[in-house]
Parts: structure tokens; C-alpha cells; sequence
């Protein structure tokens, strides 16, 4: 009988309890953020995804009264921010917001990150795809990807492309074009990035390079580079006249990515509000328009969206992942 007293006791405080956790969740959730937010990238000021971040956290600073502040890591192909991210305070005061090489091919390049989810991020909400351009040099002579792919046929192995690095989005969509199209092109690392390889394929020394707009905007506008298709699974309304890849091969769709996660046991409640104030920042009106005049297209997601959708992109990669691991 004391035992039953006990426990009915317990059970009783347990849910005296319950009100006070209620209450210091909502609290936590209408206080957030009381201070400024950091969040986390692997890119170098001025590139693509701290355009993109710095945008974000503008309208994100207004919503919330508090700075947002992009926390520039780059190093190690990403490792450094993916680590630096991982061991941060889980408050939701220090944010991470990878592109998607981080998720989708460097867990593969280098062993032990701490890139797994849930494991180690909370996944919070999907910022924007960027559609990639295939896009060559204007000397080469070619205007459609149909030309592309049979002038690639007469000349296997000859015709190269510009990449950022080895297992990057830019390499694997070059993998994905040669395994679709049945050519063979030779891929060339630029480390520094698809600026550092625009005047080597603008002078045809390197005739092709695929990334996002924004890398390849001026020289596209100047005319010195041609776009033959984008990666998107639609044509864009701000380019009608572009074929999608698709239309010449099926199946083609790539486009990066950048994602918000937090550190591993931020509480549900922070987690919940920034994927709600994220989704009402990339939508509002006059943020969505800079997004997508830099070629960045918000599609917001909840927090187990995010995670299927992360999870359905590594599946889909894993084929030319494993291309790529059989051919170094």
C-alpha cells in the first residue's frame, strides 16, 4: 500500500510539472532571441551562399529585433565550419546554414564529420534551390546542348569542364551529364572556385562550367559565356527562353541548395519557431524577389520535411558518388 502511495504521489508531482514545462516552452519561444543570432557558413565572404545568407539574415534581423550575423568559416572543403557548427552551444544561438555538399558529398570525402542527421543537426527549414546553368564558352561555337552533346561524341575524352573540386555539386552534375548523354569529358578542378575558372573557359582553354547563376551572371549578361540549358525541372520564368536539360535528357535535375540546421539538442520549441520566422523570411515579398534575381528560389519546409528531403538527396547522389569513387 505505501508503495501504491508513492507512486501516486510521483505521478501526481509529474503532472503538477507539466504546466511549469508548458509555460518555461513558451517562454523560451517568446523571449527567442533576446540577443544577437550567429549563423554559420562554409563559404568565403562574397560567395554564393553568403549572398544568399546575408540576405536571409537581413530580413531575419528586422523580424526579430537582433543581429543576425554571418559567421564566415570556410577551410577543408566545409569540415571546418561542419565542425564548428556541430560543437556550438545548443541555444539557437549559433545556427548552421550548409550548402548541400555538405549533406550530399563530403560525409563521403572525408571520414568522421559530424554531418549525420539527426544525429548530430537538428534539421529547422529549407532556405533555396539554385538551379545550374550548363553553360560553355562562347568561342566553342555550340548554342544548343543537343550541338553540345554530339559535338562530345565526336571528340571523347578531348572536351573538358571547370568544377570546384573533386565530389562538389558542379563535378557530380558533370558526371550526371556524361552518364546521361553517353559522352566523355575531362573534369578540371578550380579550387578557387568557378571565378577563379571563368577566364579559362571564357577563353575556351576549359569550354564548360556549371554552377549556380550567380557565379556565372556578368559573364552571361556579357555574352562571353553561353547558357544551353538549366537543371531545373521546370523552365524558369526569369529565363522562358532557356530549355531545361531535361527536355534533352530526361532525368537531368541539379540544382544546390542551402538548408538552416541547429546543434543537437536545441530545444523544440527555438526549433520550431526559427523554422516558422525562416519560412516567413524567404517568402516575404521583397526578400523572395532579391532571392530570385540572384538566381536562389525559397521553398520552405518544415523540420521532417527537411530531413526526408535532405535523405532523399543523398539516395539520389549515391550512384554518381560511387562513379566518381571508381574513377579517381
Amino acid at each position: 500500500m505505501k508503495l501504491l502511495r508513492r507512486e501516486f504521489l510521483h505521478l501526481a508531482a509529474s503532472a503538477a510539472a507539466l504546466p511549469a514545462v508548458a509555460s518555461l516552452a513558451r517562454a523560451q519561444t517568446q523571449d527567442f532571441p533576446a540577443r544577437p543570432v550567429r549563423i554559420i557558413t562554409h563559404s568565403a565572404p562574397g560567395g554564393s551562399p553568403d549572398a544568399l545568407l546575408r540576405i536571409v539574415a537581413d530580413r531575419l534581423s528586422q523580424m526579430w529585433g537582433q543581429q543576425v550575423i554571418a559567421l564566415n568559416q570556410p577551410g577543408a572543403g566545409g569540415a571546418v565550419a561542419a565542425r564548428t557548427a556541430a560543437a556550438a552551444a545548443a541555444d539557437g544561438y549559433t545556427l548552421y546554414m550548409p550548402a548541400s555538399s555538405a549533406f550530399v558529398t563530403l560525409p563521403g570525402l572525408q571520414a568522421n564529420l559530424p554531418l549525420e542527421l539527426p544525429r548530430d543537426f537538428v534539421p529547422v527549414g529549407f532556405v533555396a534551390e539554385q538551379p545550374f546553368f550548363i553553360t560553355v564558352a562562347s568561342l566553342l561555337g555550340v548554342t544548343t546542348l543537343p550541338d553540345f552533346i554530339a559535338l562530345a561524341k565526336k571528340r571523347p575524352g578531348e572536351i573538358s569542364y571547370a568544377a570546384t573540386g573533386r565530389g562538389t555539386l558542379s563535378h557530380m552534375a558533370g558526371e550526371a551529364l556524361q552518364q546521361l548523354a553517353g559522352i566523355k569529358l575531362l573534369m578540371v578542378p578550380y579550387l578557387g572556385g568557378t571565378a577563379q575558372a571563368l577566364n579559362d573557359v571564357i577563353s575556351g582553354r576549359v569550354p564548360m562550367v556549371i554552377d549556380g547563376y550567380p557565379p556565372l551572371g556578368g559573364s552571361l549578361q556579357a555574352g562571353t559565356i553561353k547558357a544551353l540549358a538549366v537543371g531545373s525541372t521546370a523552365r524558369l520564368p526569369e529565363f522562358a527562353d532557356l530549355p531545361t536539360a531535361a527536355e534533352t535528357l530526361p532525368g537531368f535535375n541539379v540544382r544546390g541548395w542551402l538548408a538552416l540546421v541547429a546543434p543537437v539538442g536545441t530545444p523544440d520549441a527555438i526549433v520550431r519557431k526559427l523554422s516558422e520566422d525562416l519560412s516567413a523570411a524567404v517568402t516575404h515579398p521583397a526578400t523572395k524577389t532579391k532571392l530570385e534575381t540572384t538566381g536562389n528560389y525559397p521553398r520552405p519546409m518544415t523540420p521532417p520535411e527537411l530531413l526526408a528531403f535532405i535523405q532523399s538527396e543523398q539516395q539520389r547522389w549515391k550512384p554518381v558518388l560511387e562513379q566518381i569513387a571508381k574513377n579517381p
